[in-house]
């Protein structure tokens, strides 16, 4: 027996040292992030063809200052590459911004009508405004007479429960992705860290995405 007992230490040893790596392993993967069934890029608002090279997805709100910069860099870059690049519009109004959900809550009521990217463009590029206004929802209501919506069906709309489903629907996605803050931006289903959430940084992105969907 003697003779077979260092045989059975080292089996001892090695079975706990087994035992103890598939518990940190086990341990890794339950506190990890859990992957999308499905890593397609989807989303309720899309600007861009399907086939298209390069998805962006934005988690954005309509009274943040940097998402109100962002858009106007996300614009030139599908005007620069054209098809090779579509546009995913999420919805994270933020608490602090007074206004927010109201402007989020004006866009979903847009779409109802077809007009969701012409109200989307409109909120970020009077920003400055409306942010500061005291009548918001006229602000809003005017909005909605200048891209051509039918007003009584706007203001509706912007009572409807489903309307306010989908931007919450938006916000719990963003959730479940980590999203805490505004701009968060994806690039083929992959986050851009904060410090690469600018213009130099999201165009580099966007460069070596396509370099890579490019390769043979």
């Amino acid at each position: 027996m003697r003779r077979y007992l260092p045989f059975v230490i080292v089996a001892i040893v090695a079975l706990a040292t087994v035992g103890t790596g598939f518990a940190l392993y086990r341990a890794k993967r339950l506190t990890a992030p859990n992957a999308p069934k499905n890593s397609a890029a989807s989303g309720t608002h899309v600007r861009g063809k399907a086939e298209a090279l390069v998805t962006i997805e934005e988690f954005g709100d309509f009274q943040c200052p940097p998402c109100g910069i962002m858009s106007g860099v996300l614009r030139k870059i599908e005007e620069k590459e054209g098809d090779r690049v579509r546009l995913i519009y999420h919805h994270f109004p933020l608490a602090v911004h007074a206004h927010a959900r109201e402007a989020a809550l004006a866009a979903e009521a847009a779409d109802r009508q077809g007009r969701f990217w012409e109200m989307h463009d409109l909120l970020y590029r009077e920003q400055a405004i409306w942010s500061k206004a005291p009548d918001v929802p006229n602000l809003f209501n005017s909005y909605a007479g200048m891209i051509g919506l039918d007003l009584d069906r706007f203001k509706k709309d912007l009572q409807n429960p489903e309307v306010a489903e989908r931007v919450d629907g938006d916000q719990k996605l963003g959730t479940s992705r980590g999203v805490t803050s505004t701009p968060t931006l994806f690039v083929n289903t992959v986050a851009l860290p904060p410090a690469a959430i600018n213009p130099p940084g999201l165009n580099k992105a966007v460069e070596t995405a396509l370099k890579e969907k490019s390769k043979p």
